[in-house]
């Protein structure tokens, strides 16, 4: 099943941590205030500016970054006190501009999203869409250090000192073992998922694709042929290839498997790394094989990413 599906099923999970206190107020939010009695305020919103301030007709001006919307109506209610008998306020946010996390890498809608109450890690991917097929097993979170330590076990400092850097592992919270990383993301941290590492199994097979290692090095051959559905009725599994990435970025080097051989016995499995492909020809002439390995390449751009773990 792939990890979008487990992640869809995760946000209806009934162990979510617990919620941290209400939306505090920030810089370029923008609000609307409604006060019985008092015409002067109209019908405008109001932005709070750069400094944390908003002016108000008979208030002036008056501090809302680091206030709740509740500790906001009290202030107000207080101001309005020397003007008004007993003041009935009541303030709502129009925009939520001061809240930003960036959430970044392998997921549906990559953006800067803003924080509108308490959200949790998974209800952050939700928001960016979930995850893309190609995306890993892992999810890297970075935050300013002056809002505090990553409460996760494995969060460190930067080099540079600046933030402090953690990462979860997704199937360990959709599985129950470690909900609590579930963490609350606060404003500013981001939020970056990686693409897997991946083979890649075309040519005559059921269903070519792409497959996740997930935390794995290697993928064995005959592994990663079951993961693609066995071999096609025209396939020529003894001249099949792994098509390796060659260090420097050049042309791929080509390794012969006789997947024949080694699906009867005969031979030794061999291990596909992350990116290889594993190519399994038509039955034909062998002069016609190098034409084939290099369509096989460019077929790899195109095909469906599998999470079969």
């Amino acid at each position: 099943m792939k990890l979008a599906l487990f992640l869809a099923l995760l946000c209806a999970a009934p162990f979510l941590p617990a919620q941290t206190p209400a939306y505090i107020l920030g810089p370029q939010d923008q609000i609307s205030i409604q006060a019985v009695g008092v015409q002067e305020f109209g019908d405008r919103p109001y932005r709070i500016d750069v400094d944390g301030f908003i002016r108000l007709p008979l208030i002036g001006r008056l501090k809302a970054a680091g206030l709740t919307v509740q500790q906001l109506e009290a202030q107000l209610s207080e101001r309005l006190g020397q003007f008004v008998l007993s003041p009935d306020v009541s303030v709502s946010i129009v925009e939520f501009r001061s809240q930003p996390v960036s959430v970044i890498g392998a997921v549906r809608n990559p953006g800067i999203y803003q924080l509108q109450g308490s959200k949790t890690l998974i209800e952050i991917l939700s928001l960016a869409g979930g995850l893309a097929p190609e995306a890993g097993y892992t999810v890297k979170i970075t935050r300013r250090v002056e809002h505090g330590k990553i409460p996760l076990a494995n969060a460190a400092p930067d080099p540079s000192g600046a933030f402090y850097i953690a990462e979860v592992a997704l199937p360990q919270i959709m599985d129950g073992a470690r909900p609590a990383e579930n963490i609350v993301i606060l404003a500013d941290d981001v939020v970056s998922v990686p693409r897997a590492k991946m083979v890649y199994v075309v040519g005559q097979v059921a269903r070519a694709g792409g497959f996740a290692l997930q935390d794995r090095d290697t993928l064995s051959a005959l592994k990663a042929l079951s993961l693609a559905g066995g071999l096609g009725p025209s396939a020529a599994p003894q001249n099949a290839r792994i098509l390796r990435p060659a260090p420097a970025g050049g042309n791929r080097a080509e390794i012969a498997v006789n997947l024949k051989k080694i699906l009867a016995s005969q031979s030794s499995d061999v291990p596909l790394q992350s990116e290889d492909i594993l190519f399994i020809p038509p039955s034909g002439p062998k002069k016609a094989l190098a034409r084939a390995v290099e369509a096989a390449i460019q077929v790899t751009t195109g095909v469906i990413i599998y999470h079969p773990y």
